[in-house]
């Protein structure tokens, strides 16, 4: 099992016309992900990389299953394209896209709520189940299958993680980047009882950072799981007011803080560290090494 998505998983692209919508159909194929049509207005008919072009999603249900979509439009275009996939049934959606208006996000995110729609993203790097499928770019170099969920705000920290860990021997189950923008479709904490509900998720891996108030929902979940939580946060040295890369990661006041967040966590019952190495040494007294990666 995972979270999500595995190897039945079947994807629709909205975007997959354009030069990196191209590209990343193109890895997620070599990856072996099951992508069976591309959304583009206008483009029906087509194929690229032998995939089939359709004008709506509606049009592409008629010849083929699909329970997936991966939206790669322009921020303008992208709540269309969103509420089109929401509306069709599809019930994950990742949503790369970054600087969606806020009101569209809210907007895309109260619609999938009503019609019980899983949003990844706006803004994320995606999701991975090692060795089943990859939707986006996270990581399918490093990632290797086992027993571990990672879950982050961020995007090429979960890269940078999931190459540390499988680096390390210590493998996963899922990977997936919930998204940087302040209003996203699911917060962090959901994947947190997503991973404690898993039967092939032994140890969770939290990376948050500075901003908003995600990590103290997190904190709320972990109180409650059975399951260890190592968390790890970014924006130690980060100045107050100044926003550090994504539009979430903004210290608007004390409790938004680092030092905060930790704590938090910590009485929480996560194990807080100070280092990706640390979260590594963390793994591997909980018993999470599998191999050496050479």
């Amino acid at each position: 099992m995972s979270i999500l998505i595995n190897k039945d998983t079947t994807v629709a692209v909205w975007g997959m016309t354009g030069g990196y919508g191209i590209q990343q159909t193109k890895n997620m194929m070599s990856y072996g992900t099951k992508v069976v049509a591309g959304i583009s207005a206008s483009r029906g008919g087509e194929e690229v990389n032998g995939v089939p072009i359709y004008d709506t999603v509606y049009e592409a249900m008629k010849e083929t299953e699909i329970n997936t979509g991966i939206i790669y439009v322009p921020p303008a275009r992208a709540k269309d394209a969103a509420l089109e996939a929401i509306e069709s049934g599809i019930k994950v959606l990742m949503i790369a896209t970054e600087g969606i208006p806020l009101h569209d996000t809210m907007l895309i995110r109260r619609f999938s709520e009503e019609r019980g729609t899983w949003i990844i993203g706006p803004n994320t790097v995606g999701i991975i189940t090692p060795g089943e499928c990859l939707i986006g770019s996270l990581a399918s170099d490093y990632a290797i299958k086992g027993r571990v969920g990672l879950v982050t705000r961020g995007g090429t920290i979960a890269v940078e993680l999931t190459r540390i860990m499988s680096a390390a021997g210590i493998g996963q189950s899922t990977c997936v980047g919930s998204g940087g923008d302040k209003v996203i479709g699911k917060n962090t904490a959901l994947y947190l009882q997503l991973f404690e509900q898993d039967p092939e998720t032994d140890v969770v891996v939290l990376n948050g950072e500075i901003g908003g108030y995600k990590e103290y929902e997190c904190a709320k979940v972990i109180s409650g799981m059975k399951k260890k939580v190592i968390a790890y946060i970014l924006g130690r040295c980060a100045p107050e007011g100044k926003r550090m890369g994504h539009i979430g990661a903004i210290i608007g006041g004390k409790s938004e803080g680092f030092e905060e967040k930790r704590e938090a966590l910590r009485q929480a019952g996560a194990i807080v560290v100070d280092t990706p190495w640390l979260m590594v040494e963390e793994l591997n007294k909980l018993g999470m090494r599998q191999r050496v990666i050479v």
